[in-house]
């Protein structure tokens, strides 16, 4: 899991998310249900890279982020992009591994 820090990295993965779909997992240090839904991650096996936000110190690129992909902000939140959009996303305690590897299955 790769930390994004910066708005034009996020904008340079979403411009090649064309050809390297990958998952996008926007964090906080003091939820419960993100620590949580990180552990589900951390078991997670895919070819997919996976990028974090964490929220309370990137509050600009969390702000980008949602009005790039017109999905609205949660915290915990995990999305799918490829083309330039997200095409699933999931939040709090649906942040399941399995769950997670189906929708992989059906979008990717």
């Amino acid at each position: 899991m790769k930390r994004i820090k910066k708005i034009d990295e996020w904008r340079e993965l979403l411009e090649k998310s064309d050809e390297q779909p990958f998952l996008l997992f926007k964090s906080s240090m003091t939820s419960v249900s993100s620590l949580a839904a990180k552990k589900e991650l951390d078991g997670l096996r895919t070819d997919l890279p996976i990028y974090i936000v964490i929220t309370q110190v990137s509050k600009k690129l969390s702000a980008a982020i949602e009005s790039d992909l017109g999905v609205p902000h949660e915290v915990p939140q995990l999305l799918i992009l490829k083309g330039k959009r997200a095409i699933w996303q999931a939040t709090h305690y649906q942040i399941k591994e399995q769950i997670l590897l189906d929708a992989i299955k059906e979008y990717v």
